[in-house]
C-alpha cells in the first residue's frame, strides 16, 4: 500500500513538472497563431524598435546636458593640501647684527590647507545662451524621438499590408495553377479522343508550367514580406506570421489644399528646423561673449603649518588667512578671433534657414506624391471591383464553350489570364491605396494607430 502511494506521488509530482514545462511552449504557439491586428502590430513595433530605443536615450542625454548648464550658474567649491619640503630652514637673528638668538623665519617643512570658491557674475551673456541652447536642445531631442515613432508607424503600416497583399497574390497564383491544371486536363482528355488538336494541349502544359513559375514566386514574395515584418517587430526572421485582414478602405474626401496645410501645421520636422534656427541663433550670441568682459567673484580660506595638521609652527606668521577677491578680465584684442567666430556663426545660421526652407519644400512634395498615389489606387479599386465579376462570368462562360467544342483551349486561357491579372490588379490596387494612404498620413505629420 506504501509502495503504491509513493508511485502515484511520483507521478502526480512528475505531471506537475511536465505540465509547467510544456506551458510555456503552448502559450508561445498560441500568440504566434493568433493573429495580430494593425493596432497591436504597431503597439508591438514601437515597443521593439531600436532606433526609438536611441531617440529615446538622446532625449535623456539632453536633459543631463540641460542640466549641466544649470550648474555653470552656480558657484564652484574647491580644495587642495600641499606638502613642501626645503633643503634647509631658514633662520634670522633677533638683532640682526650678529651672533645673537635666533628664530626661524621659513620652516623645512610646510603644510598648506586651501579651500576656494568661485562665483561667476558675467561672461558677456555666455551662461544663459549655453542654458537656452541645451534647452532647446532637449526640445529638438524630444521632437525628433516624436518623428522617429511616426516613421516605425509607417514602417509597421507597410510591413502589414505588403503582408496582406502578397498573401493575396498568393491565392490568385494558387487559383491560377489550379484552373489551368483543370484546363490541361480537359485537353488532354479531349486530344485522347481526338476531339481537340495537339497545339491546344501544349499550349495548356506550357501554360501551367509558366503559371508554377508564378507560383514559386509569389510563394518567395510571401516569405520576404513575412521576414520584413519579423524584422519591423524585431523577432526571428522565421517566426510565423499571423494577422488579421483589411479588405474595407475609406476615399479621400479632402482634396490636396487641405493636405498641404495640415503638413505645415503638423509635421514636427519644420518644428524641429525652426529650433535648430533658433539654436543657431543663440550660436551667434555665445559667439558674441569675447566682445565683453568676464568679471568672478573668488574667496579663499588658507591654513599653513610645519606639520601635517596645519596648525602654525615655528617660522609660519600667519597659520589662517582668507579673503575675497572680484576680478574683471577682458582680452580686448585678438586679431579679429572673435569676429571671424561671429561671421562663421552668421553663416551656420543662413544654413539653418536654408535648411527649413528645403525641408518645407521636399514635405510639400511627399504630401502631393502620396496624395496623388492615393486617389490613383482609389480610382483602380473603383474600376477593377466591377470588372472582377465580368472576368469570372467570362472564365466560366469559356470553359462552357471549351466544353462544347464551341471555344478553343487559347480562349479559355486568355479568359483565366484575364481573371488572375483582373484579381491581380483589384489586390494591388487595394493595397497599395492603404499604403499610399498610411504614407499620406505620416507626410501630414498624423500619428494615426489603425
Amino acid at each position: 500500500m506504501m509502495m503504491k502511494r509513493m508511485v502515484f506521488r511520483n507521478l502526480f509530482f512528475y505531471l506537475i513538472i511536465g505540465t509547467f514545462t510544456l506551458l510555456p511552449a503552448v502559450l508561445s504557439a498560441d500568440d504566434s497563431t493568433t493573429p495580430l491586428s494593425l493596432k497591436e502590430t504597431i503597439e508591438r513595433a514601437i515597443e521593439a524598435n531600436l532606433s526609438l530605443k536611441q531617440s529615446q536615450e538622446e532625449v535623456k542625454a539632453a536633459e543631463e546636458t540641460r542640466k549641466v548648464s544649470i550648474t555653470r550658474f552656480l558657484p564652484t567649491f574647491s580644495t587642495s593640501y600641499d606638502y613642501l619640503h626645503r633643503n634647509k630652514e631658514l633662520t634670522q637673528s633677533l638683532t640682526g647684527l650678529g651672533p645673537g638668538p635666533e628664530f626661524v623665519v621659513r620652516p623645512e617643512d610646510e603644510y598648506t590647507f586651501v579651500t576656494s570658491f568661485t562665483q561667476p557674475i558675467f561672461r558677456g551673456f555666455e551662461l544663459i545662451n549655453q542654458y537656452k541652447i541645451s534647452d532647446l536642445g532637449l526640445n529638438a531631442a524630444e521632437l525628433s524621438e516624436k518623428i522617429t515613432r511616426q516613421d516605425v508607424i509607417l514602417d509597421a503600416k507597410n510591413a502589414y499590408y505588403s503582408v496582406l497583399k502578397t498573401q493575396k497574390l498568393l491565392g490568385v497564383s494558387e487559383q491560377r495553377v489550379i484552373q489551368i491544371a483543370s484546363q490541361k486536363e480537359v485537353a488532354e482528355n479531349f486530344f485522347e479522343v481526338g476531339m481537340s488538336p495537339l497545339n491546344d494541349l501544349l499550349q495548356a502544359q506550357a501554360t501551367l508550367a509558366n503559371a508554377r513559375q508564378g507560383l514559386i514566386a509569389a510563394q518567395n514574395n510571401l516569405e520576404i514580406a513575412k521576414s520584413q515584418f519579423n524584422i519591423v517587430l524585431r523577432r526571428p526572421v522565421n517566426s510565423p506570421v499571423a494577422i488579421e485582414d483589411i479588405l474595407d478602405y475609406t476615399p479621400l474626401v479632402h482634396d490636396i489644399d487641405f493636405y498641404l496645410s495640415s503638413a505645415r501645421d503638423n509635421r514636427l520636422e519644420i518644428k524641429v528646423a525652426d529650433l535648430e534656427a533658433e539654436i543657431a541663433e543663440k550660436e551667434v550670441m555665445l559667439a558674441r561673449k569675447d566682445y565683453y568682459p568676464s568679471i568672478n567673484l573668488t574667496g579663499r580660506y588658507t591654513r599653513i603649518g610645519d606639520q601635517y595638521d596645519v596648525d602654525g609652527g615655528e617660522g609660519i606668521s600667519d597659520a589662517t588667512s582668507w579673503n575675497i577677491q572680484a576680478t574683471a578680465q577682458w582680452d580686448f584684442w585678438e586679431w579679429g578671433r572673435t569676429s571671424f567666430g561671429v561671421k562663421e556663426k552668421l553663416h551656420r545660421l543662413s544654413q539653418a534657414q536654408y535648411r527649413r526652407t528645403q525641408i518645407l519644400d521636399n514635405i510639400e512634395l511627399e504630401v502631393k506624391t502620396s496624395f496623388l498615389r492615393t486617389k490613383e489606387g482609389e480610382k483602380n479599386i473603383i474600376t477593377v471591383e466591377k470588372a472582377i465579376e465580368q472576368a469570372k462570368e467570362n472564365f466560366r462562360i469559356n470553359q462552357e464553350r471549351f466544353k462544347e467544342q464551341v471555344a478553343t483551349t487559347t480562349d479559355v486561357l486568355n479568359a483565366q489570364t484575364l481573371l488572375s491579372d483582373t484579381l491581380t490588379n483589384y489586390f494591388n490596387a487595394l493595397y497599395d491605396f492603404k499604403i499610399s494612404n498610411a504614407t499620406l498620413f505620416r507626410a501630414m505629420g498624423q500619428e494615426v494607430m489603425e
